[in-house]
């Protein structure tokens, strides 16, 4: 098969018959059609909650052994994997160092495209090799399946022994370096070829739920409270009084004391609080049960 048919036949490149006459419609009817198409995207990704949750538990234990979890994609796959990593800092409280995230072109293409930077195999491959090591994982994302770049870096991966997690919406591609394969059947784009809009999304709903399930089986999360909170900006501080509050059903100024005590470490606030004990006490608690909050309170 020569080239032009190879991506001709990709699943992302088929032309969508129920948009074939998006640009003769009116506006309403437009914004229908890609509603309607976006709709199909969460019920793609259920059929693939096996896969995301294998996912989850490599990411959960590379996690908790202080590995290193990259992401690596081109383009927007390499946008979302940027997003993913700058905010599970803020959210979970967890070091920057620990989750990274790489894209084809270096940082210049996280605002400006740099298309070719994805075709260079090599490239990609030395850029993993150079920083990834044993025990740690890549999250490979390619929305076509077959980006030189991304399978490069996978192969780099795999020679240093890290687990690969492998994200597409090419069911028909199986890779040899991945360890978890989660393809994504989201049908053909409502523009031909244009995998910002579904593909986009599906690889955003599966990288949410990969990280945030890892988290929750970190001991990040209490009931559905994010307890590991960095408390960096205004609205942030807010929530960190808040969520004191209510897990410990005292009032604000309490909140303000145990937070003020603690150096605005949710979780340290909470135990020093409800067991009456040090802040140094609370941290070597904490610490005994590998921050796991529903241990220390059995509540």
């Amino acid at each position: 098969m020569n080239k032009f048919n190879f991506y001709a036949n990709l699943p992302t490149e088929r032309i969508n018959k129920n948009t074939f006459d998006i640009d003769r419609i009116p506006l309403k009817k437009i914004l229908k059609k890609l509603n309607e198409e976006d709709k199909k995207v969460p019920i793609a990704v259920s059929k693939r909650l096996n896969e995301i949750s294998k996912a989850a538990k490599i990411v959960s234990e590379a996690f908790l052994s202080d590995k290193t979890v990259f992401f690596v994609g081109a383009g927007t796959s390499g946008r979302l994997g940027i997003l993913e990593a700058a905010e599970l800092v803020p959210t979970y409280g967890v070091k920057p160092e620990k989750f990274r995230a790489i894209i084809a072109g270096g940082k210049s293409a996280v605002f400006k495209a740099k298309e070719g930077a994805e075709d260079d195999y090599d490239k990609g491959k030395d850029t993993i090799k150079k920083i990834i090591k044993k025990g740690d994982v890549l999250i490979a994302i390619a929305a076509s399946g077959v980006t030189p770049y991304v399978k490069g870096a996978m192969e780099g991966a795999k020679n240093s022994k890290a687990k690969v997690i492998f994200i597409t919406c090419n069911p028909k591609e199986k890779p040899k370096n991945s360890d978890i394969n989660i393809a994504i059947d989201v049908g053909p784009e409502p523009i031909n070829g244009s995998t910002r809009m579904k593909s986009g999304t599906a690889t955003k709903l599966v990288l949410n739920m990969i990280t945030t399930s890892a988290m929750i089986l970190s001991g990040k999360v209490y009931h559905n409270w994010m307890v590991d909170v960095k408390p960096t900006n205004y609205k942030l501080v807010m929530r960190a009084e808040r969520v004191f509050s209510e897990i410990t059903g005292m009032g604000v100024k309490s909140a303000k004391k145990f937070l003020k005590d603690s150096n605005y470490n949710v979780k340290t606030a909470v135990v020093m609080a409800l067991k009456n004990i040090t802040k140094e006490e609370a941290e070597k608690l904490i610490k005994r049960h590998k921050g796991f909050l529903k241990d220390i309170l059995n509540k």
